[in-house]
Parts: structure tokens; C-alpha cells; sequence
């Protein structure tokens, strides 16, 4: 099974897609060759390598690549094939989208046009890595922030038939709506095509995994929640941040058994459609404490082992739950651990 060789990897992000300033500086001094590497030495056997359309495809010139661009995934594809490891490419901001814009910046789903952008990218990667194997994924798009998942399963299917156009048989990977959530996967389209592949995220708990993070209204609590434990700070979170604790009681526990009661939509997928899931976004913010992140991280690897989920932590470098530190040093040894589900 093609998953058996993606079990456990990384995510790239904030090299070509989530980052400020996308200058040939900070492309040619954010992930480099002794990166790829020092990944590999940590056991892992994959990363999944996050991009904005912007790099290969200017609005000014639609259907006109950059080859600087794609020079960038070619080198990242090199030293991933060097140190044996595989590679998920994943559309992180699309012609008209991005999860983080989508109510500004919604064209993807109404604009036939910007439609034909998005299916002619990966018309271009199916015949650009015709010669490579199952060392590589197209993973079309990032998070579906729309709840529905009727219009992305029509935009989904186009993609996918635009690769298989090109006589490609790459592996493919389709995520679902409401930001790629195990809810999301049951509306999804189920493929006659065992190379068709399904994904999810998984950021339960929520409070957790995202406590006092400055993008959400956790950052205004200021509460300090441990893993495992009892919910902490309730009554302040029910003041400020209401929205987060859904069902949640100042009784509920934060542990393995509280993970696998999330995850029962992604089981309930599998045994529906016989299907494997792999799970491409996980972690746990660095505000958390280390001890706390690695606990967390070893039963959530537990648990996608024990249903044979595949995935990569979120993130090797920065945005906040960063691998390593602003010297590339692992921020610690038993958290890569974790990470690699040792």
C-alpha cells in the first residue's frame, strides 16, 4: 500500500507558501539541501511540501509558468530523492483562493476561468513528472473552507481528470471542506481508482493545540492548558471564547480517549469505503510547554497507528509550531521522537 511508504513526515510550510516576503533570498535560505537532510536523520520518510500558485503562474500572465518556480520543487524533489525520502506536493493558495482569504477571495469556486488556472497547474506537474514514481503526490488543494463539498467535488474532479488526461497515474490526494476536517471527509466523492487518496487534518483538541494563539480569540484567555489533563481556564473560555468549548465541561479530559472520540468520523470513513486516510496537518503550538507537546504527540501517533493513518506533523520550521529552532536545531530530541512515532 502506497501509504506504507508516507507513515510518517513533515510539512514545509513557510518556505513557498504562508510566508511574508517571497524573495529569491528567503526561498534560497529557508530550506536547503542540509535540511532535507537533517529530516531524513530523524527516521521520517516523507514531507509534504506546501506551495502557492504565485510561484509558478503571475495573475498578469494566466497559463504562463515560471521555470525559477519550478526549479524550486525540482531541487526540493532532488534532495528528497538523495536522502530517500518521498514527497506530497500540496496546493497551498490557488488561482482565486487560500483557507486563509476565502471570504475576500472565492473566484476558485465561481469563475470558469480561474477554474481552468488551477486544472492547468497540475495538468503541467502530471507532464513535467511523468518519469518519477511513488516517490511523489499531487495533493490538489489545501483546507475547503466552504462546508459544502458539492462545488469542490466538481472543481476536485476536473483536476484529477486533467492528470489522468496526460496518461498520468500519480498518486492523488483530495481532501474534504470546512478546513479538511474528519466531518468533511463523508462528503466527499469516492473514486473507482485506488490511486485516488483521501485526507484530513486533525487539531483536536482545538484548545489545546491552538491555546493563546494570536490568530484566534484563545489568545485573549491567556489559559494554559496541559496535555494530558482536565480542561483548563472553562469559565474564562466560556467569557471570551465561547465558540471553542462546543460540548466541553470543566469535567472533560484532554487524552488518548478524548482523540480517538474525535477521530470517529475518519474510522467511520475507513470501514464505510475500505479506504486508508492519511492525515496531512497535525500539532501542537509552541506556546504549549515541551513536555506537554511531546505527550501529546506520542498518543496521537499511537492512535494513528493503531488504524494505519499515515500523516505529517505540522511544521519543520516556524509558524508557530516549528520542529526546530531559528538555528535549525531540533527544539528537542523527544519531540522528534514523538514526531516519528518512536
Amino acid at each position: 500500500m502506497i501509504l506504507d511508504k508516507y507513515r510518517a513526515g513533515i510539512n514545509l510550510g513557510g518556505w513557498i507558501s504562508q510566508c511574508k516576503d517571497m524573495t529569491p533570498e528567503h526561498i534560497a535560505s529557508f530550506i536547503k539541501r542540509e535540511n532535507i537532510a537533517q529530516i531524513a536523520s530523524w527516521g521520517l520518510d516523507h514531507v509534504r511540501l506546501p506551495f502557492d500558485y504565485t510561484v509558478l503562474e503571475d495573475d498578469d500572465k494566466p497559463f504562463v509558468y515560471k521555470e525559477d518556480g519550478f526549479a524550486v520543487i525540482d531541487s526540493a524533489l532532488a534532495w528528497c530523492r538523495e536522502f530517500g525520502l518521498n514527497l506530497i506536493l500540496d496546493m497551498h493558495k490557488a488561482p482565486g483562493y487560500a483557507f486563509w482569504s476565502y471570504k475576500t477571495e472565492n473566484a476558485l469556486f465561481t469563475d470558469e476561468q480561474t477554474q481552468d488556472r488551477f486544472v492547468s497547474i497540475w495538468r503541467e506537474f502530471a507532464r513535467r513528472y511523468s518519469n518519477e514514481g511513488d516517490n511523489i503526490i499531487f495533493e490538489i488543494l489545501n483546507e475547503i473552507v466552504d462546508p459544502h463539498g458539492d462545488s469542490w467535488n466538481r472543481i476536485a474532479r476536473k483536476a484529477i481528470d486533467a492528470v489522468r488526461e496526460t496518461g498520468s497515474e500519480r498518486y492523488i490526494m483530495l481532501g474534504g471542506p470546512h478546513y479538511n476536517s474528519v466531518a468533511g471527509l463523508k462528503t466527499l466523492d469516492i473514486y473507482d481508482d485506488e490511486r485516488i487518496l483521501y485526507n484530513f487534518h486533525f487539531y483536536e483538541p482545538f484548545l489545546f493545540t491552538h491555546q493563546r494563539a494570536r490568530w484566534t480569540s484563545l489568545e485573549d484567555t491567556g489559559v494554559v492548558q496541559p496535555y494530558p489533563g482536565k480542561l483548563a481556564g472553562f469559565d474564562i473560555i466560556k467569557e471570551i471564547a465561547p465558540d471553542h468549548l462546543g460540548s466541553m465541561t470543566p469535567d472533560t479530559v484532554f487524552d488518548f480517549t478524548f482523540l480517538e472520540e474525535k477521530l470517529a468520523p475518519a474510522i467511520e470513513f475507513m470501514e464505510k469505503t475500505g479506504r486508508r486516510l492519511y492525515c496531512g496537518e497535525y500539532g501542537a503550538i509552541d506556546l504549549a510547554g515541551i513536555p506537554d507537546r511531546v505527550n501529546y504527540l506520542r498518543d496521537k501517533n499511537a492512535l494513528f497507528d493503531k488504524y494505519k493513518i499515515s500523516r505529517a506533523y505540522w511544521n519543520y520550521k516556524g509558524l508557530d509550531y516549528s520542529a526546530v529552532d531559528d538555528d535549525g536545531e531540533a527544539v528537542s530530541m523527544e519531540l522528534v521522537k514523538a514526531i516519528g512515532g518512536k
